[in-house]
């Protein structure tokens, strides 16, 4: 069953397609309409007694739209859209500044159907002289494609995705010894540029057919018996480049094309003192005409009597000049007990607190922390004073209902564009735990942005600060922010900044992470700033970058226990 986010997403899809053909207006909006309806309800669909005409502003037609959608999980006119409209048309509607209308008017006048197309019109000025376009307009659109060719990465989820895929078919060929991925995508980096396997056969040309046979395979780059590399299309187009090795050689093959290149570089340093040479095939000691292969990657590291450096940490970054004594033990998905960043259908998530709570305590979680958004985020239908009273008591209920799992009511609360915060201390003081956040102004200068969070930082009764520096990985470069005048003023106050691990964000940045803990001894908090039950997977890539961040257990407060979480809230208003 479709939640009432997505059914609203598909919906509002569709107006969108609708206006980009050009269709009736009114049309359009009669679905946006129930898009909004749909997602601004604080009831589940399948919950209305009276089914959608239940909502404001949803019709006959429509609430038939939103059934089909809910039987089947599909909208039959969307699909039908998509079949009928150029495939690059849509994807315009990803540049900054084009929406359905501007691109029907492109289409109709100028015939542009896609990226290339529209770039050229731009080029030769033939957009500025459409009514609604003109030369402003027309630089930006340049501007903004040229920041999509710059965004050439994959984000880490996407990747994995077709990765976990594409290994589990392998693993199941009979010809098929190991399988395992390598590159940046094993590394955990935010983004991958495209997806490395390694594979232990005896029988290369089998496997490599099997490979470039796979339906979603749209270009054969190159098939041999080493490495096969194919164009997939998994929602997305990516490189996969499949490396072909015997089994003797599989994990110095892994380790090799695990990288960094830069790790590798001081790997092949150290295995130099000993007179040997490193390859994807081995250890070599020429001298002995020897070429010493391994069982594991530990064994390997043994080899030039250095401790084991597990893949996010090979990035030369310091790892290669610690005893085995000095290297962090890594934070690890178990060491996680509660979530303190997540969204309900109070604001614009698409679960019930208790649906939210569930979800938790079914993943071993001790608590979580609701913080829906705060009344300025409207688009988001952020919750006033009134609205949160009336949430602390749905949670009071919750956790007099559920055992083994604690409800804390909280907020994400916006940090306005003049410095001041969304909610009064007033009402801040009566919340559990209390979140800050930019959610606008993000071209302010660097001082202002600056001074917007330190407020935040400072206030007595903000606990931590959301996504410290606003960037959406393939979309939004960070704002202008002085992180280390945040990071020392956090650290006198006790406040938390956060790793949102929503696979967006990442942010704060494995770099980040690794300063604010070396240079200023901050503690931080991981949070998937879940909007359903099934973004809370999302913890797995805030995990993943915190230990490329090299931070312990003990460096992130969602490891403690109920009680020294509590303590922790209460010192940092205590200290402030």
């Amino acid at each position: 069953m479709m939640n009432n986010k997505q059914v609203s997403a598909l919906l509002n899809q569709l107006a969108d397609l609708l206006e980009l053909k050009g269709e009736n207006p009114f049309k359009a909006n009669a679905y946006r309409r129930a898009a909004r309806a749909v997602e601004n309800s604080r009831v589940a669909l399948d919950e209305l007694e009276k089914g959608p005409e239940e909502l404001p502003g949803v019709g006959k037609g429509t609430a038939a739209a939103i059934r089909g959608i809910m039987e089947t999980g599909r909208l039959e006119a969307l699909d039908q859209l998509l079949e009928e409209l150029p495939s690059g048309l849509p994807e315009l509607m990803n540049i900054p500044g084009l929406g359905p209308k501007s691109i029907h008017l492109l289409n109709r006048e100028l015939g542009v159907e896609n990226k290339e197309q529209l770039e050229e019109a731009l080029k030769q000025g033939k957009v500025r002289t459409l009514p609604g376009f003109g030369e402003k307009k027309e630089k930006k659109l340049l501007d903004g494609i040229q920041r999509m060719k710059r965004f050439t990465r994959h984000l880490l989820i996407h990747g994995l995705t077709v990765a976990e895929t594409l290994r589990e078919r392998l693993a199941e060929h009979p010809e098929v010894l190991q399988v395992e991925p390598a590159g940046s995508l094993r590394r955990m980096k935010e983004t991958v540029k495209d997806i490395d396997l390694v594979v232990a056969t005896k029988h290369p040309e089998t496997v490599a057919e099997t490979v470039v046979s796979m339906p979603e395979v749209i270009r054969v780059i190159n098939q041999g018996s080493t490495k096969v590399s194919v164009l997939l299309r998994m929602g997305w187009e990516i490189q996969v480049d499949v490396r072909l090795v015997e089994p003797d050689q599989f994990i110095s093959a892994l380790h090799h094309f695990t990288g960094s290149k830069e790790h590798n570089v001081r790997f092949r340093q150290r295995a130099k003192e000993f007179g040997w040479k490193v390859s994807e095939y081995g250890i070599h000691d020429e001298d002995h005409e020897e070429t010493f292969t391994f069982a594991t990657e530990e064994e390997m590291y043994q080899k030039l009597q250095l401790p084991y450096i597990v893949p996010e940490l090979r990035e030369d970054r310091g790892e290669m000049d610690h005893q085995a004594e000095d290297l962090p033990q890594l934070i690890r998905a178990e060491d996680y007990r509660g979530d303190l960043h997540m969204h309900t259908r109070w604001s614009d998530g698409s679960a019930s607190v208790r649906e939210m709570a569930l979800a938790a305590r079914e993943r071993g979680y001790e608590y979580i922390a609701i913080t829906d958004h705060s009344r300025s985020l409207k688009v988001a239908g952020g919750l006033t004073p009134d609205d949160l009273k009336r949430q602390r008591e749905e949670i009071d209920a919750v956790n007099e209902e559920l055992d083994g799992i604690t409800v804390l009511a909280g907020t994400e609360m916006d940090i306005l564009p003049d410095g001041t915060l969304d909610f009064p201390d007033r009402v801040l003081k009566e919340l559990d735990l209390v979140i800050a956040s930019i959610h606008s102004g993000f071209k302010q200068d660097e001082e202002t942005i600056t001074q917007r969070v330190l407020n935040a930082v400072k206030n007595p009764y903000v606990h931590i600060v959301a996504h410290p520096t606003g960037r959406l990985l393939n979309r939004r470069d960070p704002y202008a922010i002085d992180l280390d005048r945040v990071f020392e003023a956090a650290a006198k106050t006790g406040t938390m900044l956060e790793l949102n691990a929503n696979p967006n964000r990442l942010d704060l940045n494995d770099r980040d992470l690794k300063r604010a803990k070396e240079a200023y001894g901050l503690n931080v908090t991981i949070n998937t700033d879940a909007h359903s039950p099934e973004m809370m997977d999302f913890v797995r890539f805030g995990v993943a970058t915190a230990r490329r961040g090299w931070l312990e257990a003990g460096d992130v407060i969602n490891t403690y226990s109920l009680e020294q979480l509590r303590q922790r809230l209460d010192y940092i208003r205590r200290n402030k």
